[in-house]
């Protein structure tokens, strides 16, 4: 069974540095299930603008995923 995530908690961008390790955890959990819902709706149109805004979106994600890991990393990193 899929875990629910709820995402209004994140309705406005967190400050990073001031979250704990766990609350890391937890939003990068639901950064990554964000963008996996944006994969479900990928445009087939690559030269659409929904193409481009869909991919503007992605790319935000993936690099607030990325300074997530980051983050994580500098405490002892994601797992430890």
């Amino acid at each position: 069974m899929a875990d629910i995530i709820d995402f209004s908690k994140y309705a406005q961008e967190p400050e990073l540095d001031d979250m704990s390790r766990e609350e890391l955890l937890d939003y990068l959990k639901a950064v990554r299930a964000r963008i996996d819902q944006l994969d479900e709706r990928e445009p087939e149109d690559m030269a659409s603008e929904e193409y481009e805004a869909w991919g503007d979106q992605h790319e935000e994600l993936e690099d607030l995923a990325d300074e997530i890991l980051d983050l994580l990393d500098e405490m002892g990193g994601p797992n430890g």
